[in-house]
């Protein structure tokens, strides 16, 4: 496919990125304690929404969260390896907080 710029695809205009096995490591598992936290609070929103007399407030909180969480997830950058490790760090506990009702 080509753009407008005289052919050249758009692809041929990135700047390189250079990943190694680590740091591509390192950022999934950063994604996937994001994910952790956002399936904590679906757990919980869940549970609320299984009592006989739901908490509205506590479901559209963890609701909330999640939309906070999946714009997190969206600004982790590869490249940031100390937001990475920063974010692992975080979310992990986030998710056990939020399982042990702390969060």
């Amino acid at each position: 496919m080509t753009g407008p710029d005289n052919g050249i695809s758009i692809t041929h205009q990135l700047e390189p990125h250079e990943w190694s096995n680590e740091g591509t490591a390192a950022y999934e598992a950063a994604i996937e304690a994001v994910n952790g936290a956002v399936g904590a609070y679906s757990a919980l929103i869940a549970a609320e929404e299984s009592k006989p007399d739901p908490d509205q407030e506590v479901i559209q909180h963890a609701q909330a969260a999640q939309a906070r969480l999946a714009q997190e997830r969206e600004a982790l950058r590869s490249t940031d390896h100390e937001q990475i490790a920063a974010a692992r760090q975080r979310y992990a506990q986030l998710a056990c907080e939020i399982r042990e009702g702390i969060a």
